[in-house]
């Protein structure tokens, strides 16, 4: 099937469309996070934002690759194109090494249901790693 187009089947739409909007979420908690926008924060205790503040910068990185990885991953899926694959990966990974490192150190306030969110966070970006890596076989993605 080298050199033939392949139709963009409809779910292409519909899990693109929707994982651009929850990784666009993950990207404005980000910034209002590390803008440490007073308004946005205000529902968490003050304990956390000051973690959050003092968290070293390659924490931050990896934050930050893991939000906009997503992001571009979603972009990069719904303009099919192959490297969608890789970036929803460098965004598990990244994930993985960050809520990995605030749930083992000792310091970190924790929140009601912060595990379960991070679960979730996880499974949702390695489901979008496996449809573009599916897609990327079934030579829908280019």
């Amino acid at each position: 099937m080298s050199g033939s187009i392949i139709k963009a089947p409809w779910h292409l739409w519909v899990v693109g469309g929707l994982s651009l909007l929850w990784n666009a979420f993950g990207c404005f908690d980000f910034t209002m996070t590390a803008t440490n926008n007073a308004d946005y924060l205000a529902s968490y205790p003050q304990e956390l934002r000051d973690y959050w503040m003092d968290m070293p910068v390659w924490v931050w990185a990896i934050w930050a690759i893991g939000v906009f990885g997503s992001l571009f991953g979603s972009i990069a899926l719904l303009l099919r194109r192959k490297f969608a694959y890789p970036l929803f990966a460098a965004s598990f990974l990244a994930a993985l090494i960050s809520m990995g490192r605030s749930m083992t150190d000792k310091d970190a306030p924790t929140m009601e249901g912060q595990m379960m969110m991070s679960l979730v966070i996880l499974v949702i970006i390695a489901l979008l790693a496996l449809y573009a890596r599916w897609l990327s076989r079934r030579e829908v993605l280019r």
